[in-house]
C-alpha cells in the first residue's frame, strides 16, 4: 500500500491527527507518513493513518516498513528469514519480495487514528 510523506516529526506539528501526542518522546530520526486511500476504512490500518517512522531503527521479524519501490514510498510487513528480509505486502496482491537494504526507509514504531472510530 502506498503511503505519503508529510514531513519531519517536530514538536509543536501542528496536524490534527498528532494533537496529544510528544514529539519529544520519539527519536529525531522519525518522520511522518500518510496512509493512502488503498488501506480502505476496515482494518488495522485505514485512509487518512499516520504513521511515525523511525529511519534509523533496523527492520526485524513481522515490522511495519516503509520501502521506496518504482520511486513511491509503500507499506510492507517484514519477515525475517535467516539474515535476509522478505516483504509482504499489507493489501493487494500477495506476492512477497525479498527486501534490500539500500530500499528501506525505516521502520514504523506507532501509529494515530485521524477519526475516532
Amino acid at each position: 500500500m502506498r503511503v505519503h510523506y508529510v514531513g519531519p516529526l517536530v514538536a509543536g506539528l501542528d496536524h490534527p491527527v498528532m494533537r496529544g501526542y510528544d514529539a519529544s518522546q520519539f527519536s529525531p530520526s522519525c518522520y511522518l507518513v500518510e496512509v493512502s486511500e488503498e488501506a480502505g476504512v476496515n482494518g488495522p490500518l485505514m485512509e487518512g493513518d499516520l504513521l511515525i517512522v523511525d529511519e534509523q531503527k533496523p527492520a526485524g521479524h513481522a515490522d511495519l516498513v516503509v520501502v521506496d519501490l518504482e520511486g513511491e514510498q509503500r507499506l510492507f510487513k517484514s519477515h525475517r528469514i535467516g539474515g535476509r528480509l522478505r516483504l509482504m505486502p499489507t493489501v493487494g496482491p500477495k506476492e512477497s519480495l525479498w527486501a534490500r537494504r539500500s530500499d528501506l526507509r525505516g521502520v514504523v514504531v506507532s501509529q494515530a487514528r485521524r477519526y475516532g472510530w
